[in-house]
């Protein structure tokens, strides 16, 4: 990464000994190298994201090719793409099928979204209360 030989490091050695002292410089080294940890780090997950990025980028190129062709005569890669997609979109509604599947009656997931939406518009008027009284 960097053009540094032996004897440059050498060098910087004896320096940060002569600058530091013995006792700090060991906790001065384990400071610099969390931080180069700290970049390698960061760096890695931004690389991680942007590759994501690229590759959900692809996905949508592909299905608006795949749309366009009305899913036909599409080539192998648009259709990895495709499949890809989907086995992505069950995962995502696996869960929320689960979850009917253990709940019997719709009606009842009806009232009680009702029940929690209306706690939820209490609770929003009483904290919402005091902060009114207090700007006033």
């Amino acid at each position: 990464m960097f053009d540094i030989g032996f004897w440059e490091l050498m060098l910087i050695a004896v320096i940060g000994l002569l600058v530091l002292g013995p006792e700090r410089l060991p906790v001065a080294i384990r400071t610099v190298r969390d931080w180069i940890n700290g970049v390698r780090q960061f760096s890695q997950s931004v690389k991680t994201e942007l590759k994501e990025e690229l590759r959900i980028n692809e996905l949508h190129e592909n299905l608006k090719k795949a749309e366009q062709s009305d899913f036909k005569n599409m080539s192998p890669q648009v259709a990895e793409s495709l499949k890809s997609l989907q086995e992505a979109a069950e995962m995502v509604n696996r869960p929320f099928q689960q979850t009917e599947a253990t709940q019997p009656n719709p009606d009842a997931q009806q009232n009680t979204n009702q029940e929690a939406l209306t706690s939820a518009s209490s609770t929003t008027q009483e904290t919402s209360t005091p902060n009114d009284k207090q700007s006033g």
